[in-house]
C-alpha cells in the first residue's frame, strides 16, 4: 500500500477528479538546451531532468492519474555522441535502482515500452529488478519508453499479427483496431488523453503514433529540468478546459473502444 497520502484534485487544482486525464504522456525535451544555457555538459541536463521525473511522477500518482508514459530514450537517440549515450545508460541504471523507494511508496507499477535488444546488461538488470518488485502494485502505471520508437512498435505489432495469420490462429479479416491495439507495447492500457511536450518544439518525434490519435496536445516552452508540479497543474487545467469531440459535433466523454 502507498505511504504517500493522496491529493484531492478539487483542493489542489480546483477540478473534480473526473476532469483529469486517465493517461498523461510526456515528451521530456530540453535537457541538452538547459545544460548548454548554463555552460554545462549535456549529461548534467539529463541529471537535473531526473529530478523533474521524480516530482512529476509522484504528483501524478498522488492526484490519482491512472497512467503516465515518459519518453525517455528513443531508438533514434543512439545516433547521439557515444559519451552522451554511455552517460545516459549509466543514469538510467542508477535511476531505476534509486527510485525504487519512490515507486514503492506511491504504489506505482513500472512498465517498459520499447525493445530490450541493444540495452546494456546493467540497465536490463536494474530494469528487471524494478519491474519485478513493482509488478503487484495497484496504483498508477508508469510506462518508461526506453529504447522506443512508435514506428518500430507498429512493426513489432504487425509482425506478431502476421505470425498468427501464418500459423492459422488469426484470419486477415479478423484484424481490427482492437486487435492491433492489443499487439502494441501498451496493450491493456488506456490511450493517452493528454500529451505534454516541454521545450517548445511542435512535433511528436515518433512517440505513441497509434495511441495519441485523439490525445489533447499541450506544448510549453519550459525546459524539462525546470518543469515542476505547478507546470503540471497548468497543463491539467488546460486539458480540463478542452472540448473533446472525437469527430462528433458535440463534446462527449471518451468510450472504452475509442481508437
Amino acid at each position: 500500500m502507498p505511504t504517500m497520502p493522496p491529493l484531492d484534485p478539487q483542493a489542489v487544482l480546483g477540478l473534480p477528479r473526473a476532469a483529469l486525464p486517465r493517461h498523461v504522456a510526456i515528451i521530456m525535451d530540453g535537457n541538452g538546451r538547459w545544460a548548454r544555457q548554463r555552460g554545462l555538459p549535456r549529461i548534467e541536463g539529463h541529471r537535473h531532468g531526473s529530478e523533474a521525473v521524480r516530482e512529476i511522477v509522484t504528483e501524478c500518482a498522488r492526484l490519482g492519474i491512472e497512467c503516465v508514459t515518459l519518453y525517455s530514450f528513443s531508438l533514434d537517440n543512439w545516433k547521439r555522441p557515444p559519451d552522451e549515450v554511455a552517460g545516459l545508460m549509466a543514469l538510467y541504471a542508477r535511476y531505476l535502482a534509486q527510485e525504487r523507494p519512490t515507486i514503492m511508496d506511491n504504489d506505482i507499477r513500472l512498465v517498459q515500452l520499447g525493445r530490450r535488444e541493444g540495452l546494456p546488461p546493467e540497465v536490463l538488470r536494474e530494469l528487471d529488478r524494478t519491474l519485478q518488485m513493482s509488478a503487484a502494485n495497484r496504483g498508477m502505471t508508469l510506462c518508461l519508453a526506453l529504447n522506443y520508437g512508435a514506428r518500430a512498435e507498429l512493426v513489432d505489432a504487425f509482425r506478431h499479427l502476421a505470425r498468427q495469420v501464418a500459423e492459422g490462429r488469426l484470419q486477415p479479416d479478423q484484424v481490427t483496431e482492437q486487435t492491433i491495439a492489443g499487439a502494441l507495447y501498451t496493450a491493456g492500457l488506456p490511450d493517452p488523453d493528454l500529451l505534454i511536450r516541454t521545450g517548445g518544439e511542435m512535433r511528436v518525434s515518433d512517440f505513441l503514433l497509434w495511441q495519441i490519435s485523439y490525445a489533447e496536445f499541450y506544448v510549453t516552452p519550459v525546459l524539462w529540468p525546470d518543469f515542476r508540479r505547478e507546470h503540471l497543474h497548468e497543463a491539467l487545467r488546460a486539458y480540463a478546459r478542452r472540448q473533446r469531440r472525437y469527430g462528433d459535433v458535440v463534446p462527449r466523454q471518451p468510450q472504452p473502444d475509442d481508437a
